[in-house]
């Protein structure tokens, strides 16, 4: 009975789980393991005043945070999935709110200090928030907008001036959201500093993270996204920052506080996510542009050497039947025929695919070409590398060359099964047979020292089975 292939595909999706699943429960563990610390240690001191470092962190998070949003147009123009808009548009509102927007409201004096210069960068961090959200639950959908880079800049540009029109506009009766002065005065041991509305306010953006760290993980695994397995910690880390932003609003502060350290962390997960991402775009274009080059070469084969062939071959039967050259020159022609549509063949077609479509593929096309029966029963389940699957390859091409033009075959059989870790490729046919000891022994043709060297370099082995009579039976096992 063949094996059944779905055992594969389901180990498979739990070794990409467990991928994914590694780095999120690392973000969630450090985020767990340094709140508790802050919470349950009193006595010890996590907080440092320092404006300077603290400018120095919301400058590398917004270059952070603006690279990895173009990376996310990038990927929105090339695939047109709301995750992408949503994601780049999350990223946008948070360097808006990031990029010492409260400083400029409070120093151009727009507002009395602790109300505007904090509500409108929490409102601004509360939508972008909203808006990563979104993109997890939205998940990749293809449905997006075509449209320019109007709408990964112009959306949140927008929304940020709405949010400050809004605010402007009851600036008179908005209250006082966190006493700068005394919380620039109080050691960062104090928790629960600051208006209910602005805890609550870190709390949704909180909950917001963790949702998208959840589902972002959870299509990691699903979709082999390297971006989404980085997003998964990312967004972890970012939703504990919230966290302790509720225990002490050092945004708005002059101290360096564990929640600015996790924040920092959001930003280094997604540096490390784009990274990869550039990488792999980067490996795709040039393997892109390898397969075009192949294609290329196939395709010159085929209308020159292929069909230069096919004329000799053609104009070999012009020759008399007593020419001594005719039958050595029309079978020359057709071993370079098929050594080039081989070539043709590799050239023509993606590595990647299984070995099972190939083979079924090859039986097909050589059926055709010389005109006989060719049964296949093929473990779809069974996978090789390029180099093993050209070399298996090449000796079935080789093994049904031979049943047919020497053995006068009209019926063949190709089986690949498994048992247990070794692989079996077996070619039957009812041809003629030869004796073996004779064809494999000093005096063998290049065709079967050919087989014989690759079935070696598989690692493997090949064994032939033929007498006079009745048949030969190749057996290749890796």
């Amino acid at each position: 009975m063949r094996p059944p292939a779905v055992l594969p595909a389901a180990r498979s999706g739990d070794t990409r789980l467990r991928r994914a699943a590694g780095p999120t429960i690392a973000g969630w563990a450090a985020g767990i393991v340094g709140t508790g610390l802050v919470v349950w240690s009193p006595d010890v001191l996590f907080g440092y005043h320092s404006p300077s470092a603290h400018l120095v962190l919301d400058s590398v998070d917004a270059c952070v945070a603006l690279l990895v949003a173009y990376l996310l147009y990038g990927r929105f123009v090339r695939r047109r999935q709301w995750q992408d808009l949503l994601l780049a548009q999350g990223l946008v509102l948070l360097v808006i709110a990031g990029i010492g927007l409260a400083w400029t409201v409070e120093a151009s004096g727009l507002g009395p200090a602790g109300t505007l210069d904090v509500w409108l960068p929490l409102a601004l961090r509360l939508l972008g928030a909203a808006l990563v959200a979104a993109a997890a639950l939205v998940g990749p959908r293809r449905d997006a907008p075509s449209s320019s880079e109007l709408w990964v800049v112009g959306v949140p540009l927008v929304l940020a001036t709405a949010t400050f029109s809004a605010l402007w506009a009851v600036r008179s009766s908005l209250p006082v959201a966190l006493d700068r002065p005394g919380a620039l005065a109080e050691t960062p041991q104090a928790i629960l500093t600051g208006h209910p509305l602005l805890l609550a306010g870190q709390g949704v953006a909180a909950l917001c993270f963790f949702v998208a760290s959840l589902v972002f993980t959870a299509q990691a695994a699903e979709h082999e996204d390297s971006l989404l397995r980085w997003l998964g910690p990312a967004c972890a880390l970012a939703a504990f920052a919230r966290v302790n932003y509720v225990l002490f609003p050092s945004l708005y502060t002059d101290w360096l506080y564990a929640g600015d350290v996790f924040r920092t962390g959001f930003y280094l997960f997604l540096l490390v996510g784009a990274g990869r991402e550039i990488r792999e775009y980067w490996t795709a274009a040039s393997r892109a542009a390898v397969l075009e080059d192949r294609r290329r070469l196939a395709r010159e084969l085929h209308d020159g050497v292929v069909q230069e062939l096919s004329l000799i071959r053609m104009e070999s039967h012009a020759l008399p039947q007593e020419h001594p050259s005719r039958n050595r020159i029309m079978a020359a022609s057709d071993r370079g025929l098929d050594e080039a549509r081989a070539a043709v063949h590799a050239l023509g077609h993606d590595e990647d695919e299984a070995l099972g479509s190939t083979l079924h593929r090859t039986a097909r096309e050589l059926a055709q070409r010389y005109r006989v029966e060719l049964e296949v029963d093929v473990d779809d389940s069974i996978d090789a590398d390029g180099a093993q699957r050209h070399a298996i390859l090449r000796i079935t091409r080789e093994a049904v060359s031979n049943a047919v033009r020497h053995g006068h075959a009209g019926r063949l059989c190709l089986r690949l099964s498994r048992d247990g870790d070794r692989r079996r490729l077996v070619v039957r046919d009812d041809g003629d047979g030869f004796d073996v000891l004779r064809a494999t022994g000093a005096p063998a043709g290049y065709g079967l020292i050919s087989m014989r060297d690759r079935a070696r370099g598989l690692p493997g082995s090949l064994e032939i089975d033929s007498e006079p009579g009745r048949g030969s039976t190749v057996t290749v096992t890796w």
